[in-house]
């Protein structure tokens, strides 16, 4: 475009040094300001947006609005490419200075070895790579070819030709009959629904991430790039994000698919980061190596929530550039502290789905296991607190754990000799009372301890591994030993003995248990009952000890009845999470419907919707609302990949 050079406001020995500058003194066919004066400015034209079908140019005249459809729109910004061709005069003139000293100095040039490389085959890969990279986009933009335009104004005839070509052509609207329509069907015609192909979706950059546009896609693939592109969220963040008409259930079920829960919020998966065949841009390290690394930092994170560098760089092998780059996916550094994980803990998602809790504390589970063998961790050392309750455990060695050990059993000697004298006043007490063995409270520093980490516990996601409740090698609050030994201490108890304080205390336990949840395995039954236990005064006739048998018996004598599921053969599930039982009758109108959900799974490890709805009109003999099923299925099942399943026993 042309620039007005008489214009007052146009500096003419600004543009004079433009034009030296561009194309130096001489002045020939290839001049870009032929006239030694910067007359003209450059615009390139760039595409806004890649779907143009929802605008369009609307012209106002005499009461009527006529609308054009568009099928492309451009936006011309400034070029500034003269001033690439300065600096390259600039750079010519230079060096041709610097040859001609270096040609008066020296009277013939030196004979310098030089190197001669034979450039090998071109794969497909790095021929995808270099069409795709930035220098060869702006080679190929450069050799596109200029087409010459002639250029009318806004007021010239030809303007005004083209421009009636806006206006509808015929004298009145009855003649056109696709406008004798409803307000609703002309505006479906005039934005129809999007229907974009898959090839056709505009791919933005990796940094820019259009709303607009996001919409436009399936949930999955929302979810999957959103959680790409933030890292970290909380599900409500995400819930906000995707738009009030979206279901929560299926989002979490698209969210774990792509994400890993971390301190209750969701924390993208390392192979959605790095997928199979990329490597590392920092030391070229495969993905899968990468992949493990993260995840060895995503672990450490649901037992802390801190973070030592240097450790994550000695366990894993990997530069300090790769283990930078994935702690500040997920935490900020704090000045002689180390990482600290980037979000509080979200306590209020871990209570509102403790199903989402328990599976992804069981692929948690899988992946510590995998750690420990690939990166030889020693157990002993490892966290067994989850979700960054506690501070950051190190990897200690086994003479330094001798060392700790001595130290601490010389400090508390004075406290066990006074546990032990405890320990005989209790024998000498149920020698007097056989059929109660009472378990006082611990007053030493362990004792003390324990019951703060059961406390926190409470606000801890259910832990349904085998031995992994409150009080780890502890069943039902007894050592392992013990309660192992049924009857013998303090167990099922003798004919006549439910009427007991004890056995009517568990009764009452058992009862308000189920009637706020109905189906539970034994090992659920069994971590509830420890909470139970946490939170009762110290001395209370329930530390005497229930075991395993007892606490069954009190289950099934509260008119609950044991569901016998099929598991698949290849079940991880331990024998108490094998073990289900069932209210079988609460008193409500909900019990029939509840006894054919039951029989249903006593037959099936997994159902589908539609034939819980056909057995359920079946055998009631009526035909149930949405709102009856829903609240039964609530009642006793979860949903997992489209299938339902009593509640403890899916397994991921």
């Amino acid at each position: 475009m042309a620039i007005d050079t008489l214009n007052p406001n146009y500096c003419r020995s600004k543009g004079e040094q433009i034009a030296l500058n561009v194309d130096g003194a001489c002045a020939d066919e290839t001049s870009t300001y032929s006239s030694k004066l910067m007359d003209k400015q450059t615009f390139c034209s760039s595409q806004t947006t890649s779907n143009t079908s929802r605008y369009a140019a609307a012209l106002y005249r005499q009461g009527e609005l006529h609308l054009t459809p568009l099928h492309g729109i451009l936006q011309l910004r400034p070029s500034f490419s003269y001033l690439d061709k300065a600096d390259a005069k600039h750079r010519e003139r230079e060096a041709a200075n610097e040859a001609g000293d270096s040609s008066q100095d020296e009277a013939e040039e030196d004979v310098k070895q030089i190197t001669v490389r034979f450039s090998r085959p071109e794969s497909e890969q790095a021929r995808q790579r270099r069409v795709q990279s930035y220098e060869f986009l702006q080679k190929k933009h450069a050799e596109e070819p200029w087409v010459h335009l002639h250029y009318h104004g806004l007021r010239d005839s030809r303007s005004e030709h083209e421009r009636q070509y806006l206006l509808c052509q015929g004298s009145s609207g009855v003649e056109n009959t696709e406008l004798v329509k409803s307000p609703s069907e002309y505006l479906m015609m005039l934005m129809p629904p999007s229907q974009e192909e898959e090839k056709d979706k505009p791919v933005a950059p990796s940094n820019v991430l259009s709303m607009a546009q996001l919409r436009t896609l399936p949930l999955a693939d929302q979810i999957k790039i959103l959680m790409k592109n933030v890292k970290v969220m909380p599900f409500a963040n995400l819930m906000s994000l995707l738009g009030p008409s979206v279901d929560s259930v299926a989002v979490l079920r698209g969210i774990q698919k792509v994400a890993m829960l971390v301190q209750g919020n969701w924390v993208v998966k390392s192979d959605i980061l790095y997928p199979k065949d990329s490597s590392s841009p920092h030391s070229g390290v495969p993905a899968e190596v990468l992949c493990r690394g993260r995840d060895f930092v995503m672990w450490k994170f649901t037992q802390s929530r801190w973070v030592v560098r240097k450790e994550v760089a000695a366990v894993t092998k990997l530069c300090t550039e790769d283990v930078k780059d994935f702690l500040e996916h997920m935490a900020v550094v704090r000045i002689n502290k180390g990482w600290e994980f980037i979000l509080p803990y979200d306590g209020e998602f871990i209570k509102k789905h403790p199903d989402v809790v328990q599976r992804q504390h069981m692929l948690w589970t899988g992946i510590q296991a995998k750690l420990e063998k690939v990166y030889n961790l020693v157990k002993e050392a490892m966290p067994k607190k989850p979700d960054g309750q506690s501070g950051p455990v190190g990897l200690v060695s086994g003479d330094q754990r001798v060392q700790v050990a001595k130290r601490q059993a010389q400090q508390n000697h004075a406290l066990l000799e006074r546990e032990l004298q405890r320990r005989k006043e209790q024998l000498q007490a149920s020698a007097v009372l056989p059929g109660v063995r009472i378990k006082e409270e611990p007053m030493s520093e362990e004792g003390e301890d324990e019951e703060e980490r059961e406390a926190e516990d409470e606000e801890e996601p259910m832990d349904t591994s085998p031995g992994g409740g409150l009080h780890g090698g502890l069943a039902n609050g007894l050592p392992a030993g013990r309660a192992a030994g049924g009857d013998s201490f303090n167990g099922h108890p003798p004919s006549g003995s439910a009427s007991t304080p004890v056995a009517r205390e568990l009764r009452a336990f058992v009862q308000a248990t189920f009637q706020k949840q109905f189906v539970l395995t034994l090992s659920e039954l069994k971590r509830l009952f420890n909470l139970h236990l946490a939170s009762l005064p110290p001395g209370h006739m329930l530390f005497s000890g229930i075991s395993d048998r007892m606490l069954q018996d009190t289950v099934l004598a509260a008119g609950c009845k044991q569901i016998l599921v099929p598991f698949p053969p290849q079940t991880a599930a331990s024998p108490d999470e094998q073990k289900v039982f069932a209210l079988w009758e609460s008193g409500d109108i909900s019990d029939q419907h509840r006894q054919v959900l039951l029989e249903i799974f006593s037959k099936n490890y997994r159902v589908r919707r539609n034939m819980i709805q056909a057995r359920l009109t079946q055998e009631c003999g009526e035909d149930l609302s949405k709102q009856e099923v829903d609240k039964v299925l609530k009642d006793c099942c979860v949903s997992y990949g489209g299938m339902w399943y009593l509640k403890g026993t899916v397994q991921s």
